[in-house]
């Protein structure tokens, strides 16, 4: 087994010990102002749901992956996770720049959920954010609470800084089964 293959597998190892163990909990859902001023006092990554109040699958991934305790847990612990709604008329700061809600059409857009998209506005998006407030990827589309848990262990355990998805994917799945047959 490979140098990569060991430590991909000994940090896939530490997250599903992690789910397994967990306490139930629920997502602790922050305003972007609140997650804004918690980074300033202590820094950790963020990961930001993107949504629409009409959009049927934001609600999905609510009731279902959002609700899974396991997650929860673990997304309250290595985030602060934000709801974004992207048709919001408030008036948000990220790193000095105002964002506003843009007119378009009938309806429009906020710009700060452009933004972290990079343009790309599809509900639900789920962006990663680093804990410089720098994007890290934004996620578009539902997710399953199996798949997101591979996901924001990716991202929560850092994985992405040196591990390609695919190999992370393949061993988090391969030690899952393992684990499943003891």
């Amino acid at each position: 087994m490979g140098k990569m293959n060991l430590l991909v597998m000994s940090q896939m190892a530490a997250c599903l010990a992690f789910f397994a163990g967990s306490a139930q909990a629920q997502v602790r859902w922050l305003s972007w102002d609140r997650a804004i001023e918690l980074m300033a006092q202590q820094p950790k990554k963020m990961l930001v749901d993107v949504y629409t109040d009409w959009c049927g699958w934001c609600k999905r991934m609510d009731a279902t992956t959002f609700s899974d305790s396991l997650l929860g847990n673990y997304i309250n612990e290595h985030f602060y996770p934000v709801k974004l709604n992207a048709e919001s008329r408030d008036e948000l700061v990220w790193k000095g720049k105002i964002y506003e809600f843009v007119r378009s059409g009938r309806n429009g857009y906020h710009a700060l959920a452009a933004e972290l998209t990079r343009g790309r506005l599809s509900f639900p998006t789920i962006v990663f954010l680093n804990e410089k407030m720098e994007v890290i990827q934004p996620l578009p589309g539902y997710k399953e609470p199996r798949l997101f848990e591979q996901i924001v262990t990716y991202f929560g355990e850092n994985a992405y800084l040196h591990i390609p998805w695919e190999v992370y994917q393949r061993n988090y799945i391969s030690l899952k089964e393992r684990q499943a047959g003891h």
